[in-house]
């Protein structure tokens, strides 16, 4: 990629007692083979520990990279509501989001621009490699078809345009509302690409994959309330039932 290129990237990190993995984000953020302009936010919830710390230790490496970087703690409402604030604060074309027990892969944003200026999508992801608690991993495709599922989607590969944020957001209603803000982009009709090269790593095991099983019934009902707030058909009951018992066993025997 041209050092010369005029797409400016945005990334994301939303973070709170992170101090045991926020490191490896933010190298792999740092490592990446994109030459062009970027700025790296961390939005931090208040941490009591030393992730606001490790984050500020990394100023300089990012100036050397050329990398605009800021970091802002305070209070927020969740995980969403931090992404929010983290959207109002970036300028970039192309906005992308990776917590901090999660990484980019090396060519991740120069294998995203890329594409972007073939392309001029406003929304995109790729294939993903879990990372399973016992330490197995495997690579979860991305897909892109007319029967809406977010198997086939991967929330840490996603890049957005700056511009689509203005018309969508976040919702802060559960745990679910990156699917949401997803199933909201593709139902109205924004030009969405797949790219099958692995862009990230997730690390099974955060907020989203630590699951008591009494918690079942609920996260199949807060599923199943995405679906149908985006016009989906009551039958989406047996893919969220399906959806979570699946990650349930994933991530206990995994």
């Amino acid at each position: 990629m041209s050092k010369d290129s005029l797409i400016k990237v945005s990334v994301i990190t939303v973070c709170l007692n992170a101090e045991k993995t926020i490191a490896r984000t933010l190298d792999s953020v740092l490592s990446q083979t994109y030459e062009g302009p970027m700025e790296y936010i961390i939005k931090d919830g208040g941490s009591r520990d030393d992730t606001v710390k490790i984050a500020d230790s990394y100023r300089e490496r990012f100036k050397e990279r050329g990398i605009a970087y800021g970091i802002v703690s305070g209070p927020d409402k969740g995980i969403y509501d931090a992404m929010n604030q983290g959207i109002d604060l970036v300028e970039g074309e192309l906005v992308g989001i990776i917590n901090a027990d999660d990484i980019y892969e090396k060519g991740c944003i120069e294998t995203v621009v890329d594409r972007y200026l073939k392309t001029g999508f406003d929304l995109c992801y790729g294939d993903i490699r879990m990372i399973l608690p016992s330490g197995k991993t495997f690579i979860k495709k991305a897909r892109l078809r007319k029967y809406t599922t977010s198997r086939d989607w991967n929330h840490p590969t996603q890049f957005v345009r700056r511009r689509l944020y203005d018309r969508f957001r976040y919702r802060c209603k559960n745990i679910s509302d990156d699917m949401d803000l997803f199933f909201a982009v593709k139902q109205s009709g924004a030009k969405i690409e797949v790219i099958n090269e692995v862009l990230a790593d997730f690390t099974m095991g955060g907020v989203s994959s630590k699951i008591p099983l009494r918690e079942i019934p609920e996260r199949i009902k807060r599923r199943y309330e995405v679906y149908t707030h985006n016009g989906y058909s009551r039958g989406y009951i047996f893919e969220c039932v399906a959806f979570e018992l699946i990650k349930y066993v994933g991530a206990k025997f995994g």
